[in-house]
């Protein structure tokens, strides 16, 4: 027994070993997690330390160390924490086309509302295994399963690909925007000689440029959301032909 405990807690996983209590009342795991958002948020995963965040909570960096043993430890909990913001309407929704589409566009608001999110959700460890992405998770899955689909694990991997895909170059674009100090619509219309002169010699991409250029310096948030739906659409275009056809 005492082996098999040994090489469980060896598991880098903040889930596979139990919380630890603290010496300071005033501090907990929760405390930690929540303030790691907040500088998440305003200065992306790379100004975030367990340093600075010890001295944002005027604590000392063991104590810190007491519940959240590394940073890769602190951002699948941060991870975790914000995956419950994500919505997944109930399994027994009349269209599951239209549940589905309302899951994904809730992850990508998610994912837009904390930009950091989609860029590590692939490097945050075992992250899967925090109760929050769990119920995401298994949401989905019985949402899939009671639409029919002999395979809702595949389903989940095409409709998040797309939508992490997605939203890691929109949070990109949008940090890249904010740090120039410019309006969306400005930035765009600075940038959209410099595009156009470089698709040029490319004459589809060189049309879809004069196509969007006057909606992306007006209503680039519109432009987006659209992009965003029309190319979701696709994705459950192709869910709805295999779940017709199962055998293909």
């Amino acid at each position: 027994m005492a082996a098999r405990t040994t090489k469980q807690s060896s598991i880098p996983s903040v889930w596979a070993r139990p919380q630890r209590e603290s010496d300071q009342p005033a501090l907990s795991r929760a405390t930690i997690v929540r303030e790691a958002i907040v500088m998440l948020d305003a200065e992306g995963v790379e100004a975030l330390s367990m340093r600075k965040l010890a001295t944002r909570l005027n604590a000392g960096a063991a104590s810190l160390y007491r519940h959240v043993a590394t940073k890769d430890e602190l951002m699948e909990l941060a991870v975790d924490e914000v995956a419950a913001e994500i919505d997944v309407p109930p399994a027994d929704s009349p269209d599951w086309r239209a549940a589905v589409a309302q899951a994904a566009h809730s992850f990508r608001t998610t994912a837009l509302r904390h930009p950091w999110l989609s860029s590590v959700l692939g490097q945050a460890g075992l992250a899967y295994l925090g109760p929050n992405l769990m119920s995401y998770s298994e949401r989905l899955a019985a949402l899939f399963t009671t639409a029919g689909f002999p395979d809702p694990g595949g389903a989940i991997d095409a409709v998040l690909s797309y939508v992490i895909g997605m939203s890691t170059t929109e949070g990109a674009w949008l940090i890249t925007v904010a740090r120039s100090g410019e309006t969306e619509a400005d930035f765009i219309a600075r940038l959209m000689p410099a595009a156009q002169q470089a698709v040029a010699d490319h004459e589809h991409l060189a049309k879809g440029y004069a196509q969007t250029e006057e909606v992306a310096t007006t209503d680039p948030a519109t432009m987006r959301d659209t992009k965003f739906a029309a190319a979701l659409d696709i994705v459950l275009d192709g869910l709805a032909l295999r779940l017709r056809t199962p055998g293909s």
